[in-house]
């Protein structure tokens, strides 16, 4: 999705973990929120790790859990935080104007899993 606290680039949706919240449910909270998704199969690709870095609108120290997983639906209703969404290949998404982190992260996923891995068959 884009996003104007990212400077209007795509990025994966997300947030913060609530006090007393597992990752798990913080994954699954932030991914309901930001886009109406269930999500499932759930995977851990990589953190990375972001201080002060001018990509994001205010001076934040942030560390990064960044995850893939599945869904089965394609209506996604955006709240605030996003501007718009496009549902892309692999590749496509790498064409878009991406953050950094984002775009690390797409690279992640790829070394571990191919550049079809997503496609349905």
């Amino acid at each position: 999705m884009r996003s104007r606290n990212w400077l209007g680039k795509y990025v994966i949706p997300g947030g913060r973990i609530e006090l007393g919240e597992t990752i798990d449910a913080a994954l699954r909270r932030e991914i309901k929120e930001e886009t109406n998704l269930d999500i499932y199969d759930i995977e851990f690709l990589c953190v990375q790790e972001f201080i002060y870095d001018k990509a994001f609108w205010k001076r934040r120290h942030f560390i990064f859990l960044d995850y893939a997983c599945r869904t089965d639906y394609c209506d996604v209703i955006l709240d605030s935080e996003g501007q718009e969404y496009v549902w892309v290949t692999l590749d496509k998404a790498l064409d878009l104007p991406v953050d950094s982190y984002t775009s690390n992260t797409i690279n992640t996923y790829i070394s571990k899993h191919g550049k079809g891995a997503c496609d349905k068959s």
